[in-house]
């Protein structure tokens, strides 16, 4: 049993009383937080102070991390102890692996019955999932843990097999998790550690009533730990009604990771908007272009496509092997323009990306901050540019007010010098390319039974397919079995399909 498995807090009674608040926080939109009356514990200097399970201590060795991240430092003695944690931070600051370590060590040693996991963290995005698969993959398989990822847009029967043959954590969207427990496949009876992961985004995103009804089937007395970048007044129910006692941390912009983010505000004309998109987005290295709608994603990457910029589409009407064939060219550099709806606002990390440009402003300043929070992560620098056409100056204004912001700020047209120096823009070469679209996945047909080839060609779905992004592929870090799409392979008992989390980063936190 882990050394952490046992903790001093009683169990939950339904009856709740009301956690004590502080005062308002500043924000526009932020509640006052809310914080236990049990002193929380100092932070720690060092991962060495925490007296984690060896296989964490040397996984850490391995990627070079010893020196925790403030929101790290700050919530991981409380999160060990068993204590509820409600943790505020920036995207990029480390909040995976601030949760990730408490709870793989709260585990180490257990191990679950099918379709009885132990610990579940919901988070809203397919791509977060990922994110937060790849980064834990490691850690896992030092305890000998096994994580399942079960999100929309893969193969439910793979997902529902992962979970009868047992799994201790499962890293989850609330539909398809949803949709799991409906068909008998999940339990949720046995969970001692439920993690909230980016809870706002979940709330905007109306998933308020399916998450509430998860908590209500996890024991009252389990751990509960909430994160996220932003915590607004739709959160503080789900505060009040699941967390008891919780240790508040909320670290601010300059004491985390993302110090170095420059904002820039570009005044220009309707008619110029275009042509300084394509110039920033011909520069030299990768940059994210958010807009409002898929089909302004489409268009913009069409016109970036004939003027010779290697750009790929990303949105909602993609499929999720679409998707992550996508980020997977953007992060190898085949791909330099990624052009994007909210939908990779959160959840992917990119090593090095230093230009985020809002060619069409945000709706909100919690939008703008997870925009944003695709560069400058884990302690780099970056930068956040905003095309802003005259009529929405004033809302512009009000935005960066309630983000706590003070932008650079600048008339530009497309040919500016100022342009150029503070994005990188110059004239695209006017050559067309072509970048092959990621083929649609293909309707599964009939089953035949779970065993596979392994090793053969890749003809048909027999069995459990390795392809998938919960698949266990016999290469155990690219998801992609031996025998294409034919079989359970071997050895591959983390593999997933956008890469299985076994690139090792020397960078700490994600």
């Amino acid at each position: 049993m882990s050394r952490y498995a046992r903790s001093s807090r009683k169990p939950r009674s339904q009856s709740r009383s009301p956690v004590r608040t502080s005062r308002p926080s500043d924000g526009g939109n932020e509640f006052a937080l809310l914080r236990g009356t049990t002193p929380v514990l100092p932070a720690v200097a060092a991962f060495a102070e925490l007296d984690l399970p060896d296989g964490l201590a040397a996984e850490l060795a391995l990627q070079g991390i010893t020196v925790p991240f403030p929101i790290q430092a700050a919530t991981l003695p409380s999160a060990l102890t068993g204590r509820d944690v409600l943790g505020r931070a920036q995207t990029g600051s480390g909040k995976t692996l601030a949760f990730g370590l408490a709870l793989l060590a709260r585990l180490a040693g257990q191990r679950a019955e099918p379709r009885s996991p132990l610990a579940l963290v919901l988070v809203p995005t397919r791509e977060l999932a990922q994110q937060v698969s790849d980064a834990l993959a490691p850690y896992a398989r030092r305890l000998r843990l096994r994580p399942a990822t079960v999100v929309g847009g893969m193969s439910i029967n793979r997902q529902a097999s992962a979970l009868r043959d047992g799994a201790e954590v499962v890293i989850a969207t609330p539909g398809r998790l949803h949709d799991l427990i409906e068909r008998g496949d999940c339990r949720l009876d046995q969970v001692r550690i439920t993690v909230l992961d980016e809870a706002d985004q979940m709330a905007d995103m109306g998933f308020l009533p399916q998450v509430t009804r998860l908590l209500r089937q996890v024991p009252a007395d389990g751990q509960r730990l909430l994160f996220s970048a932003t915590l607004d007044n739709q959160i503080s129910r789900l505060v009040r009604e699941f967390l008891t006692d919780p240790a508040l941390h909320s670290v601010d912009d300059s004491a985390g990771a993302v110090t170095t983010m420059e904002h820039h505000v570009l005044h220009i004309a309707d008619t110029d908007k275009r042509s300084v998109a394509t110039r920033v987005a011909a520069r030299d290295g990768r940059l994210i272009m958010f807009l409002d709608t898929k089909h302004a994603v489409d268009r913009l990457t069409r016109h970036l496509l004939a003027n010779g910029v290697r750009a790929a589409a990303l949105h909602g009407g993609k499929s999720q092997p679409q998707r992550t064939k996508t980020l997977e060219r953007f992060k190898t550099g085949d791909v330099t323009a990624l052009v994007a709806t909210n939908v990779a606002a959160r959840g992917i990390h990119v090593d090095d990306l230093d230009l985020v440009v809002n060619v069409d402003p945000p709706s909100d300043h919690k939008d703008y901050l997870h925009r944003g929070g695709r560069t400058a992560r884990a302690g780099g620098s970056g930068s956040v540019v905003t095309l802003v056409l005259p009529d929405q100056r004033r809302d512009m204004t009000r935005l960066m007010t309630a983000a706590g912001i003070t932008p650079n700020t600048a008339q530009v047209h497309s040919t500016d010098s100022e342009l150029a120096r503070i994005t990188g823009a110059q004239e695209p070469s006017g050559v067309p390319v072509t970048i092959s679209a990621p083929a649609q996945r293909q309707a599964p047909g009939p089953r035949q039974g779970r065993r596979g080839g392994g090793g053969g060609g890749g003809g048909g779905r027999s069995g459990r397919a390795s392809g998938g992004g919960a698949g266990r592929g016999s290469g155990g870090g690219t998801g992609r079995g031996s025998g294409g799409a034919t079989g359970r392979g071997s050895g591959g008992g983390s593999g997933r399909g956008s890469g299985g989390g076994t690139g090792r980063s020397r960078r700490p936190g994600r």
